[in-house]
This record gives C-alpha cells, structure tokens and sequence, in this order.
C-alpha cells in the first residue's frame, strides 16, 4: 500500500474544491449539531433518535468523497441529503457497526480498534451500492480489509502531525487538512476494493 501515492493523488483531487467541501462540511456539523443538542435532551430516546437523523449525513459525506476521486465531481448542497435517499440501509449500517464495535471493545481496548477498522469501508460500500442490506456491508468491508488493517492504521497515524496543525491552529488549518484526509481514505477504499475485486476474479 502507497500511502505517499494516496495522499499525492488526494492533494490533486481537492485542488479547486476546498471551500465547495468546507461549505458541504460546514452544513453537515451544523446540522448534527443541532439534531443532537435537541434529541439528546429527551430522556431514553434522544441519543438514539439523534443517530438515526444524522447517520443519512455521514453515508452522504462518503458518497461526495467517493464522486470527487472518481468522477472529479464538485460537491453541492443537495449532496449533503443522499444519505436520506437510501435511509435504510445507511442508519442500520452506522448503527450496527457502531454496537458491534463498542461489544468488542467490551473485551478490551485492541480488540475493539482492529474491529472498527474491519468495518471501516461498510459505509463507502453503502455509499456506492445503494440499497444493499448493511449487513452485506459490513460482511464485504471484513473481507476487503482482511490484510490490509495495519495499513489503514498506518495511514491513520501519518495523520497525527496534521491532526496537531489543525488544533494548534484554532481548526482553522482543518477546511484544508478534512477534505485532503477524507480524499485519502476514499482512495485507499478504491485501493483495496481493486484489490478484493481481483482476487474473486482469479
């Protein structure tokens, strides 16, 4: 895994889109923010309610990072709403790794970790496969990452430094550092999802 090639081609695919991305960001945070300010308040159902409402939110963000690195597509505002399109399959997808992630993690710490990255890619397939049952997601995304674990957490941790720029900065550096890091992270998912796709072909 080329984590310089990854980045290199992020830094390209973002070039020109960085206040298009902010504004899509920007949107998206207010908007969680707000539904979970809310809804928590509400005692038993209010953390819950606040997942089902945003979670349609994080599969579009996906879904905008994955058209940028395909398709060099400009993000707008409707983009932020795709999610809601396919309302099913991305809260149950968001639900259920969250709750399977937090069992493992009940084991202890490691486990828990190697689990969330196993599951990381369930919501770009979701992204990218529109009404596939979440549970096929996630089922896929364990296959996809089988090899490729220590890779992602590499890449994850050659983040650090900028994750430091950001917070020494006030977040500002961040309408730079989010769109590029995301962009990577929707390369490594084509990376190895090129990879899965070749080995059931052979």
């Amino acid at each position: 895994m080329d984590r310089i090639m990854l980045k290199e081609k992020a830094k390209e695919q973002i070039r020109g889109k960085i206040w298009d991305l902010f504004l899509i960001t920007l949107i998206v945070s207010l908007i969680t923010g707000a539904v979970n300010g809310i809804l928590t308040l509400l005692p038993g159902i209010g953390t819950v309610g606040a997942l089902v409402i945003t979670a349609p939110l994080s599969i579009s963000v996906f879904k905008i990072y994955l058209d940028l690195v395909n398709e060099n597509k400009t993000p707008v505002v409707a983009d932020a709403f795709y999610g809601y399109s396919d309302f099913g399959s991305s809260v149950l997808v968001v639900v259920i790794t969250a709750l399977f992630t937090f069992l493992w993690s009940l084991l202890l710490v490691i486990p828990g970790i190697v689990k969330a990255i196993s599951y990381s890619q369930a919501y770009y397939i979701i992204a990218e496969n529109k009404g596939m049952p979440a549970i096929d997601a996630i089922n896929r995304s364990k296959a996809m990452m089988h090899g490729h674990k220590m890779d992602y957490f590499v890449l994850q941790l050659s983040f650090i430094g900028w994750g430091l720029l950001g917070a020494v900065t006030c977040g500002i550096a961040f309408i730079w550092i989010a769109p590029y890091m995301n962009a990577t992270y929707a390369n490594f998912y084509n990376t190895v999802k090129a990879s899965y796709n070749a080995g059931n072909v052979a």
